[in-house]
């Protein structure tokens, strides 16, 4: 094995280390106990433009898998906003993602967290946070405030491992579709895109 590859194994067991003690400490803002998978991070960052000029805002990077591959989508890092609640996970991104914008806060407060930050209207929201974990009028609260930043038909990109989207379309409002499972994440998931209804 390569002094790189080494590295790589290295930064890996450490950031399972990391979420699993994240989990353990605070289970309902953590939400899983290892980072998401490589097929599950990129068909999240498939469903963003990286021609765009607005900025994307990423809810619970952790420690930065899916900041990784919306930056290999060509996703320019000045574009990105990321919305972490944990000041470990923050000070770790803030490291190893020098030209991304990384805010220390609560995600669940979508519109006070990004004031300052993005004050106008955002090309996409990429969420790894456990909604489930979360009463439905709050999850349904952060759904809608996202959508309202964004122009009609762009996406609200979240991932679960439920068979159930974590809030049902609204006719007339915004519309949810899913992806197929993505097998290949440990447990299974698929993602739910939401988009708002011109």
């Amino acid at each position: 094995m390569s002094s790189i590859e080494k590295r790589k194994l290295k930064a890996l067991v450490a950031d399972e280390v990391r979420f699993l003690r994240s989990w353990m400490g605070r289970p309902l803002t953590t939400g899983a106990v290892s980072p998401s998978g490589k097929a599950l991070t990129k068909l999240m960052a498939s469903f963003v433009d990286p021609g765009d000029k607005l900025p994307v805002v990423e809810l619970g990077p952790g420690t930065g898998v899916v900041t990784q591959a919306l930056l290999e989508r060509g996703v320019a890092p000045g574009r990105i906003i990321s919305i972490e609640f944990n000041p470990e996970f923050c000070t770790l991104l803030q490291r190893r993602f020098p030209g991304v914008r990384i805010v220390e806060g609560d995600a669940y407060g979508f519109s006070t967290t990004l004031k300052g930050w993005v004050d106008g209207p955002v090309s996409a929201v990429v969420s790894s946070l456990p909604l489930f974990t979360r009463p439905p009028e709050m999850r349904r609260k952060l759904i809608v405030d996202a959508l309202d930043r964004m122009p009609a038909g762009r996406p609200f990109i979240q991932f679960s491992y439920a068979l159930v989207p974590p809030v049902p379309a609204e006719t007339g409002r915004f519309s949810v579709e899913h992806t197929n499972w993505v097998v290949m994440n440990l447990p299974p998931a698929r993602v739910w895109i939401y988009r708002k209804t011109a």
